[in-house]
């Protein structure tokens, strides 16, 4: 208990709390704008932390990581661009709710969600960080297969109204996922001699010419019917049924994310579409979702929220990082000659409980620049058609050249953007596409070393009642989302 108190002291004297606020508003800003993605401003901010206290150091770069996945959902919902990759499931919804003159009410639901999923997180990590390094033991390529079987389960629930279209978009991510150099023999597949698609399609260009340049070319078809048009309207305010419909969907996403964000290697864009698509295909009426649902919003922000503090855990418990940023978050332990696994809960038990109440404190001024900033971002969202297009184009082009390093990036998201049109068009779902396109690399990678594992022998699953467990529940959702199917294909002919 003195070890806790004495954390909380030192978490809370004021240039500890001034080092919070300025990771935070930092990462907010990060966030905000695409293209500066969270990884490197992590990158030029270890550095940084050597002139800094090991406590003030680690917890500076912690509240980056969590302002930048709260300040994602901002250019989410206002310009349908992702600030961060794992936003692209919070444009989904969010956009159309601001295109309904609903902006400020997307904003405040986000940053309920945000904040919950992330305190959520952290409470699990404070309480559960040691027992819960002993589940992360048990989670291998095997498990993380299975997950990720399951997880595309959920693109047959998600391809709207023709199943084949849905297919036909899932597959086209899928085939577009494995471009890059292949995970076992290094041989490139579909690279066609350009050096920069050996490490693969980034996502990020992905998401922002699919979503939101995309969206730019269809709003600059429809500017004879919509010139001088803003994009949000005044009268927008949270509703009580809404705020109750969202809770559960919160609570849901939070548990998720922080499961998946235990496992290392998911990451928050595949936990943020999994809850969309969770909340989706258990919904009463899924039609809602893509045209303006709150529980959208919500479910994407809180499993992607979730999954950073969650992320930390294996970190701490085992020294193994559960992604990019707890990755570079090494470099600031290290530096202060901190090794993350068990030894550091004996060995700098003040400093890690410091770090708990830094973490807590930089949930609450997440709350706090989010809340008060919300009005003075819902505004720019009733700026003139023409402004906003021409902004956004802007916008995603710097993203994408900051993104790629080059031109090639330009050339990239130019290039989504008319594929993104095409599938909008002609009525291909661009959700089952970028959840096929999300899940690939790590299913490929999973998939090869499951195989490696098991000697390609599947009575070895027997030796891995957890994979068994989630197989046997993505055997039993296909069979409902199959009967549903048939349920309403029935209705439809009779």
């Amino acid at each position: 208990m003195e070890a806790v108190i004495a954390g909380f002291g030192a978490a809370l004297t004021p240039s500890n709390v001034a080092f919070v606020g300025l990771g935070v508003l930092l990462g907010y800003v990060v966030g905000v704008l695409p293209g500066f993605n969270r990884p490197t401003a992590l990158a030029l901010a270890v550095p940084l932390t050597f002139y800094m206290g090991p406590i003030s150091g680690i917890a500076f770069l912690i509240g980056i990581s969590k302002g930048s996945a709260t300040g994602g959902a901002v250019s989410a919902i206002l310009i349908n661009t992702p600030g961060e990759a794992s936003s692209a499931a919070t444009c989904l919804d969010g956009y159309p709710l601001a295109r309904k003159g609903r902006a400020r009410s997307a904003l405040l639901i986000a940053l309920v969600a945000s904040v919950w999923g992330d305190i959520f997180a952290t409470l699990v990590l404070i309480a559960l960080a040691q027992p819960l390094s002993r589940v992360a033991l048990l989670i291998g390529p095997v498990e993380i297969c299975a997950v990720l079987f399951f997880a595309l389960t959920f693109i047959a629930s998600l391809s709207g109204a023709s199943l084949l279209k849905g297919l036909i978009s899932a597959f086209l991510g899928i085939l577009l996922g494995t471009v890059g150099l292949d995970a076992e023999t290094g041989t490139p597949r579909l690279t066609f001699g350009q050096a920069e698609l050996f490490d693969g399609l980034p996502l990020m260009v992905i998401a922002i010419g699919v979503l939101a340049l995309s969206e730019m070319i269809v709003q600059m078809e429809e500017r004879g019917q919509q010139q001088g048009t803003p994009l949000a309207t005044g009268g927008d305010r949270l509703r009580a049924h809404e705020i109750r419909a969202c809770v559960p969907v919160i609570l849901r996403s939070s548990l998720l994310g922080t499961v998946l964000g235990v496992i290392p290697g998911l990451g928050a864009s595949v936990a943020s579409f999994l809850a969309y698509s969770w909340v989706r295909s258990t919904s009463s009426t899924p039609e809602r979702f893509g045209q303006g649902a709150l529980e959208g919003v919500a479910a994407a922000e809180a499993a992607d929220n979730a999954v950073v503090p969650a992320g930390l855990i294996p970190l701490f418990a085992l020294g193994i990082p559960g992604g990019i940023a707890a990755a570079l978050i090494i470099g600031a332990f290290m530096i202060h000659g901190i090794t993350p696994g068990p030894l550091m809960f004996l060995n700098h038990a003040h400093v890690l409980n410091a770090i708990y109440a830094s973490m807590l404190l930089a949930s609450v001024l997440m709350f706090a620049f989010g809340y008060f900033g919300s009005g003075l971002f819902a505004r720019l969202a009733q700026l003139p058609l023409s402004v906003i297009v021409a902004s956004v184009v802007f916008l995603c082009i710097v993203g994408a050249y900051i993104e790629g390093g080059t031109m090639f990036g330009v050339y990239l998201v130019l290039g989504f953007a008319v594929l993104g049109w095409l599938l909008r068009k002609f009525d291909f779902s661009y959700v089952t596409f970028l959840i096929g396109f999300v899940l690939t690399p790590t299913l490929e990678l999973s998939l090869r070393q499951a195989l490696i594992l098991t000697d390609r022998n599947p009575y070895a699953l027997l030796q891995h009642p957890i994979a068994l467990a989630i197989l046997a529940v993505t055997a039993l959702a296909v069979w409902r989302m199959a009967s549903r199917r048939r349920a309403v294909t029935g209705l439809a002919t009779s």
